[in-house]
């Protein structure tokens, strides 16, 4: 075991990048606590300018929280009671949580369990009546207004054929880009589309601990439609146009002047923290496979799975880059492995010093307050969900972490096996 009296390795350091920018940041806070005007304005107008020419779309709004950001594009397509939102039980609640706030039913859909993203063939057989499974919880296909998928831990879900099916099946796109800015995919046309921006709406979420990351909560919502863009901009200020004339009933949800300002700052450097990113995962990898700790994927993978492994190798299966190919980029806002006795290897990291975190330990439809939904009386349909929410370890990346740590990591885990 790894001595207790080493230093701590965070899971992420925030205090390591504020020191590498504190002028700036410094600089920008101030800049707004001394024009006075703290919500809205001229600040977030800019901010919202650079992140859309960032993203290369045209409609890029920002509002209170990426839960803010998922709700308010729901709320533009006019989701409701009676209306069914398919998206992944392997995620974080926010996105389950925004469906069931309008009355509508979550529909939970299985995982690719190689990226932890929706599977988009479950959902096209559903769609087309070929799996009738859903029929238990009285979920019908007509009755889907949208989908949702997660680009989950900085990797993106497969947009090329999420946007076949919402071609075929006239079914808007609402992706959950919170985990995921700056990744991208490339399509089999050779383009390569960026997390968030060829859906209907793009969802990202600017907490803390995101990759750009603000001194609070922050949120944005990238929209295709300019009247869809206009309606959002109208629901994020109480559904009020002009001021204290209400067109429909919105919510409270604007990006202050002083997260706009922080944001803007640290979008400058997005790229570079991106790519350091990258290079840390390299790094994990290359040591992994060194401490012969790299176990292969198993291969009920490809088949239909029970839900309940207890696993099929000794080793460590690590993070897939499935769409690196042809100018792709997964910008590992988590480094998540699958192991064997995940939560005992994490408490034994833990005791080392060593940072880590579970993301998620409970799938959505397994969550007490969806119990109503009827997914426990009926068979298991998202099995690779639950096995990975029982296996899945995320370790500390961050663009400062040096490899002497990373090989303390490593170490720890290969110890911890052992």
């Amino acid at each position: 075991m790894t001595p207790h009296n080493n230093k701590a390795i965070p899971l992420l350091d925030l205090q390591a990048q504020y020191d590498s920018i504190a002028s700036e940041l410094e600089a920008a806070a101030l800049g707004i606590m001394r024009s006075g005007q703290f919500i809205m304005g001229e600040a977030v107008a800019s901010f919202e300018s650079d992140i859309a020419a960032y993203l290369g779309v045209e409609h890029a709004l920002g509002c209170a929280s990426g839960s803010d950001a998922l709700l308010l594009a729901l709320m533009a397509l006019e989701i409701g009671p009676g209306d069914a939102v398919i998206t992944s039980p392997f995620t974080f609640f926010a996105t389950g949580g925004a469906i069931a706030r309008l009355g509508a039913t979550p529909v939970f859909m299985d995982i690719r369990p190689a990226d932890f993203n929706l599977d988009p063939t479950g959902i096209r057989r559903f769609l087309e009546g070929s799996d009738t499974r859903y029929q238990a919880l009285g979920v019908r296909p007509e009755q889907v207004k949208a989908i949702i998928p997660v680009h989950l831990y900085g990797q993106m879900a497969d947009m090329e054929e999420f946007l076949a099916i919402s071609k075929e099946f006239s079914i808007p796109l609402v992706e959950d880009a919170a985990q995921a800015i700056g990744a991208k995919q490339a399509f089999s046309d050779g383009r390569v589309v960026g997390a968030g921006i060829e859906g209907d709406f793009g969802c990202f979420s600017f907490f803390p601990s995101k990759n750009l990351g603000a001194f609070g909560d922050g949120g944005l919502i990238t929209v295709r439609d300019p009247e869809l863009a206009e309606k959002v901009r109208v629901l994020r200020l109480h559904g009020s146009k002009p001021k204290y004339y209400h067109q429909m009933v919105g919510i409270n949800s604007r990006l202050d002047a002083l997260q706009a300002a922080i944001l803007g700052v640290k979008l400058k450097h997005l790229d570079s923290w991106s790519s350091a990113r990258q290079e840390k995962a390299a790094v994990y990898n290359r040591l992994f496979a060194e401490a012969g700790l790299v176990s292969e994927a198993p291969s009920c993978w490809e088949q239909t799975c029970g839900g309940d492994c207890a696993w099929h190798g000794k080793g460590v299966v690590l993070p897939a880059e499935t769409v690196a190919a042809n100018g792709g980029s997964h910008i590992y806002h988590q480094y998540t492995i699958r192991i064997q006795n995940r939560d005992t290897l994490a408490q034994g990291l833990s005791e080392a010093g060593i940072g880590n975190s579970v993301y998620y330990p409970l799938c959505l439809h397994q969550q007490e307050c969806f119990s109503s939904l009827g997914y426990a009386g009926v068979e298991e349909l998202c099995p690779h969900a639950v096995c990975a929410a029982k296996q899945a370890l995320s370790l500390p990346i961050y663009p400062e972490l040096c490899e002497a740590d990373q090989r303390r990591v490593v170490e720890t885990i290969a110890s911890l096996l052992a």
